[in-house]
């Protein structure tokens, strides 16, 4: 057995299963580094050990530790146009505490509303790419842990072409990921792709403790997040969808026969057959919830349909704000509009649309609606259920791409980004890149950015830089009015003038005459239908 470093436990032999001293030693320094971990992160350093070693053998664990590379370095998280943010001291009343037992010693512990955290370990495994995105990947699924609400233990990763019809990891591997489990004390193993049921219950089996995938987490997230009545019936449909394959008998509770004599005596004749098992009756109420909830979600959707229709209307260009979760898009909003949207270093932390007014620097106004966050292999559960949601992506004028440069793989987020956006035909929509948290980026991959993508803009939405050129950029790029006319307008007449200055007309010239004040203006058609009677001949 080779001898395990002290800074960092390496690869153990999957076959070997007797707690050796090596062993015992490697599992001492794992919890020593988790606990080291942890107080990094209480202490606000954002530093993370170096990973380059991982993955690049066959098989290889080791321990999460400070804050997941997916969630912001800043230590300051909000900015001064961030408002109050009364909603996010509301959602952190729901706090949740390390080491805290789950049978209730005090009444205390009751009125904060306290709970324990998850002890959670990570699998992957290493089918494509390079081990940094590999790296890349398990650090984003800590960041989903850890804003789910758990404390993330250990991860591991195995280079597999493709993965275990049966168990997901290799077999050896499987054996690892219990030791550490047990060694860790953990009681969930996330697994970072999508587990087919068969591989999920074959986990179990071997590890003896829950198993999630990439999928059920992001889910839960969204269920914890979710506000409005839409986006909770949207987050529930998705989540029935994703649950219906996956229900699970236990023993002969699900397999129970309704006909026959099982309802005794009075049963009897008429009442024989196979009948309807548990698990087919839970079935058919989750197929009934679901098409419930369609039919809810229809309904809602002819309001904001109606909105949308209002502003196409009144011709009121519309920018839409997409990007990855945790990219600042709500940041961005609020330093636009000061709309004081919720706002947390945390992924998908606002999951209802905010839609806000805008002026560009010239008067134009504008529509400016925040969507929700994407993110790399978003589960196709809520791309159908958040369709009507994203609408508002596919109809907008031009689409703001917020993108966090200083994440460790920005491209592999706008990639995932305009994935997402082809499924809801949002692609042929004007693009104007936002690279985001320049302050903290470096200034390489910055410019490296900038190469690569013709319209980028450089800002910071904690500190404010850059939002001027990221107006005009706006301003040049959105529907402008598009008929010209020359105009004398009576002075008894001050109301159409003052019209004449609102959002949808453009004032190129302005003189007083004796016949009353004449404009040379350029407005949209159904303005320039409603003053066609002070057009005059130029």
């Amino acid at each position: 057995m080779t001898h395990q470093d002290s800074s960092r436990p390496e690869e153990q032999g999957s076959d070997t299963t007797e707690n050796t001293d090596a062993q015992i030693e490697a599992t001492i320094h794992r919890i020593l580094a988790a606990d080291d971990a942890r107080s990094a992160r209480a202490a606000g350093s954002a530093t993370t050990e170096s990973s380059s070693s991982r993955g690049h053998e066959s098989q290889g664990g080791k321990a999460s530790s400070g804050k997941a590379q997916a969630l912001s370095a800043l230590e300051a998280e909000h900015s001064d146009s961030d408002g109050a943010q009364q909603d996010l001291a509301e959602r952190r009343a729901l706090r949740r505490v390390a080491g805290l037992s789950t049978e209730l010693e005090d009444v205390s512990e009751v009125e904060y509303r306290q709970l324990r955290l998850e002890k959670v370990v990570l699998a992957g495994i290493w089918s494509e790419g390079t081990a940094q995105d590999a790296d890349n990947s398990l650090q984003e699924l800590a960041a989903l842990a850890e804003t789910a609400g758990s404390e993330v233990l250990d991860g591991v990763i195995q280079r597999r072409l493709k993965p275990d019809p049966g168990t997901f990891l290799g077999k050896g591997k499987v054996l690892e990921l219990k030791d550490i489990v047990e060694a860790t004390g953990a009681d969930t193993v996330i697994v970072d792709a999508e587990l087919a049921p068969s591989q999920r219950r074959g986990l179990e089996d071997v590890i003896k403790v829950k198993v999630i995938d990439r999928t059920a987490l992001i889910l839960d997230i969204f269920a914890q997040h979710a506000k409005s009545r839409e986006g909770k019936a949207q987050v529930e449909l998705a989540q029935m969808e994703y649950l219906l394959p996956r229900l699970r008998g236990w023993g002969d509770s699900m397999s129970r026969q309704a006909g026959g004599q099982v309802g005794g005596a009075a049963a009897g004749m008429g009442s024989r057959g196979p009948g309807e098992t548990k698990i087919e009756l839970d079935r058919r109420r989750i197929r009934h919830r679901m098409a419930k909830l369609r039919r809810e979600i229809a309904e809602m959707k002819p309001a904001r349909d109606a909105k949308r229709a209002s502003r196409k209307r009144n011709e009121i260009p519309s920018v839409a704000i997409v990007g990855y979760t945790n990219a600042g898009k709500s940041s961005l909003l609020n330093r636009l509009t000061h709309a004081g949207v919720l706002v947390e270093n945390a992924l998908f932390a606002t999951l209802d649309p905010t839609v806000r007014q805008a002026k560009t620097p010239d008067g134009i106004g504008f529509t400016l609606a925040d969507t929700v966050g994407f993110v790399r292999s978003l589960p196709t559960q809520l791309v159908e259920a958040f369709r009507s949601t994203l609408e508002e992506a596919a109809d907008a004028d031009v689409l703001l791409h917020v993108v966090d440069a200083s994440h460790p793989d920005p491209e592999g987020q706008i990639a995932a980004v305009r994935e997402v956006l082809s499924d809801v035909d949002a692609q042929k929509v004007a693009e104007l890149i936002v690279l985001n948290k320049t302050d903290i980026a470096d200034p390489y991959v910055v410019d490296r950015l900038r190469s690569m993508h013709a319209d980028t803009v450089v800002v910071s939405a904690r500190t404010g830089e850059g939002m001027d050129e990221l107006m005009q950029k706006i301003s040049d790029m959105i529907p402008r009015p598009s008929v010209p006319l020359d105009l004398v307008i009576p002075y008894t007449r001050g109301e159409v003038v003052a019209r004449l200055h609102g959002s949808d007309a453009e004032i190129l010239f302005t003189e007083h005459a004796a016949d009353g004040t004449h404009l040379r203006v350029v407005v949209k058609e159904a303005l320039a239908a409603e003053i066609a009677e002070f057009v005059v001949a130029s």
